[in-house]
């Protein structure tokens, strides 16, 4: 499996339950990375999503505790065994962990490779990526600074030194 993620200079992903920047280019970008593949995020992640509901064109995987929630047509898994027993048999390269935090940490040690959207912004963050540069990940490509409405970013791609 595979994971997207946008993150500040500072690892930050989001405060308040929202991203912490928003660059079109980007999400685009992530549309087109993920489009027609499975994504895994959190109950919380999902409910940042326009009115709550999944991802169009993607198979989506939640990661909830609640033995209760239901997300339309999206499958709910309750712990993370059940989440690798769904992506088991699965192609690992169409599977990406979308977030937050914590579904981010949880299968950090499953994904291969991590593409990074590398935002060059001081917005305070209340939730992290772990920071892959020193955990040991390895750089395999690096876009040059773009620029999108006064943001600078690139794109990264690591790739874990373990798998």
């Amino acid at each position: 499996m595979n994971a997207i993620v946008n993150v500040s200079c500072s690892w930050g992903i989001g405060r308040g339950n929202d991203l912490l920047v928003r660059i079109p280019e980007d999400l685009k970008h992530f549309r087109h990375i993920t489009l027609g593949k499975t994504v895994i995020l959190g109950r919380a992640t999902l409910a940042g999503f326009p009115g709550g509901a999944p991802l169009p064109g993607r198979r989506n995987i939640v990661l909830s505790r609640d033995p209760d929630f239901r997300a339309g047509d999206a499958v709910v898994c309750r712990n993370k065994d059940e989440v690798l027993k769904a992506v088991s048999g699965l192609n690992p390269d169409e599977v990406f962990v979308i977030g937050g935090e914590s579904v981010y940490r949880e299968f950090l040690p499953f994904c291969r490779r991590i593409y990074v959207t590398r935002t060059e912004t001081g917005e305070t963050a209340d939730r992290f990526f772990p920071d892959l540069d020193q955990m040991g990940w390895r750089r395999e490509e690096e876009s040059p600074l773009m620029e999108s409405g006064g943001l600078f970013y690139r794109y990264i791609t690591y790739v874990n030194p373990n798998l």
